[in-house]
């Protein structure tokens, strides 16, 4: 490590072992809660991590390409180093192996498996990139991602959307409304279409509850349809007139019939779909769960103190599922419809290693909004929409959701979704999913199907904004989009 990295590192223990209060210091953090004795300010790395996404693309995009694996390790570097010397080494490995085993590997699994499976289905034949035939791809892509998941649309439909509009000029607004519609809005119906879902899920919220975020879901997409709509017809009238246009839209072009290939990976995506699904209903049976108490049964990987961290075998079962989906597609699907598809494994190796790095150095945020979020003095659903919403801008928007999922059933409602963490409120629920899922299209950290999106455009010589140019077009379409929301729906 460079000396400059050092002195960071260094100055950061210090002032770590400083901000601590006694007691943890004396105990190594046993007995108290992690989030009530965290500094504020130990939020710091994860802001470093952040804006070193936001920021060093920007300055040189070819070293950042070279080295965003160091300054992701860096950045967890920065916030472990302190963490492990003030709290010790047994809160330290279980805070890390908690996030890192329970909650990363299943998410970069469950994103690995899908990205595999849809780049072996090719759409084939000549589709012209018209307004009409883009509004319908964003149609279908929004409908199909509660179902197959916001990775699994997105990965399914972006390719042949790029290849259908090859010979447009202007195609950054088709990837950026193809990222709020596909990428996030659509998964607002199952526990399947968007992580945060999946939790509730979880811990006992009703499989088809979800179907209540209908109305403001759909509120939301015939509005961006319709604006993306009047702003693809005047880009392609502009490129027509100005004879931008290529043979392949040229009528005189003999017309290749629509054709799938690669239809088999359909199995494989029902295998992904099952296993999620699946792991959402075993928990509630005998066999993998203590029904008194909720615990799953499974193998102990780490004990500390009163904390013990289980990898449930639902969770084997779900994981091991989904990577053999994954292993039979790459394993039976032509290399040509790959290659054809421009498939390369860049944009999930980006996502893997930007998001442990996120994922390690949240770890404080998360603790301390565990902590003190009953201090945010949230009590009305517009309000725990947009605390939702703008953390899970941010924060990956699984545990915020599970975060304020937990604050709204502190209120103590006597009726309503009855889960694991209590009784919640269905107005509050809902302005909490919407909150999660919505607003994760705000930034491309929101969610990771906006990254892999991007990565995919890019590689195709479409020039996407900047971190903080994307956070301007979400300025301008979605934060109006929201406030009508809450008029409408939250009030």
């Amino acid at each position: 490590m460079k000396p400059k990295k050092v002195f960071v590192v260094f100055i950061c223990t210090v002032l770590f072992l400083l901000s601590v209060n006694s007691v943890a210091l004396a105990s190594g953090g046993e007995g108290t809660q992690l989030g009530s004795t965290l500094p504020l300010w130990s939020v710091l790395p994860f802001v470093g991590m952040l804006l070193s996404i936001a920021i060093c693309p920007l300055v040189n995009g070819q070293w950042w390409e070279r080295n965003m694996g160091k300054v992701s390790a860096f950045w967890s570097l920065v916030f472990f180093v302190p963490f492990l010397i003030a709290y010790g080494g047994g809160m330290a490995v279980e805070q890390l192996l908690h996030q890192i085993v329970l909650d990363y590997i299943p998410f970069i699994i469950l994103l690995f498996g899908l990205f595999a499976v849809s780049g072996g289905i090719i759409l084939r034949g000549s589709l012209k990139g018209t307004p009409e035939v883009n509004l319908i791809f964003l149609t279908i892509g929004t409908i199909l991602a509660s179902w197959i998941g916001t990775t699994g649309a997105s990965m399914l439909l972006i390719r042949p959307l790029i290849r259908a509009n090859e010979w447009r000029q202007k195609k950054t607004h088709m990837i950026i409304f193809f990222i709020f519609l596909v990428s996030n809005m659509g998964g607002s119906l199952t526990p399947v279409g968007d992580p945060p879902l999946f939790l509730g899920f979880l811990r006992g919220v009703p499989f088809f509850w979800t179907m209540n975020l209908l109305g403001p879901m759909a509120f939301n997409a015939i509005i961006l349809l319709a604006i993306y709509y009047i702003m693809d017809k005047y880009y392609y009238r502009k490129e027509i007139t100005l004879g931008t246009n290529v043979p392949n839209i040229n009528e005189n072009t003999v017309k290749e019939p629509l054709r799938v290939e690669g239809l088999h990976n359909i199995i494989f995506l029902a295998m992904i779909v099952g296993s999620v699904i699946l792991s959402g209903i075993l928990p509630k049976t005998s066999a993998f769960a203590n029904l008194a108490t909720g615990e799953l049964y499974g193998i102990t990987i780490f004990k500390y103190g009163a904390d013990t961290i289980v990898l449930p075998f639902v969770n084997i079962i779900r994981d091991l599922t989904i990577l053999l989906a994954a292993y039979l597609s790459v394993k039976t699907t032509s290399k040509t419809i790959r290659q054809d598809n421009k498939f390369t494994w860049y944009p999930i190796q980006e996502v893997a290693i930007l998001f442990i790095g996120i994922f390690i150095t949240m770890i404080p945020a998360l603790a301390i909004l565990s902590a003190r979020g009953s201090e945010l003095g949230l009590a009305h659903p517009a309000q725990f929409f947009w605390a939702t919403g703008a953390l899970s801008s941010f924060l990956d928007n699984a545990p915020t959701y599970l975060v304020f999922m937990t604050t709204a059933a502190s209120l103590g409602s006597t009726s309503g979704i009855v889960t694991t963490v209590g009784t919640i409120a269905p107005e509050m629920l809902l302005a909490v999913s919407c909150g999660a899922v919505f607003m994760g299209a705000n930034t491309y950290i929101g969610n990771a199907p906006n990254f892999m999106v991007r990565s995919i455009a890019e590689e195709n010589k479409i020039k996407m904004p900047s971190f903080f140019g994307y956070m301007g077009w979400a300025l301008v379409f979605l934060i109006p989009l929201f406030i009508l929301n809450t008029l409408i729906f939250f009030l």
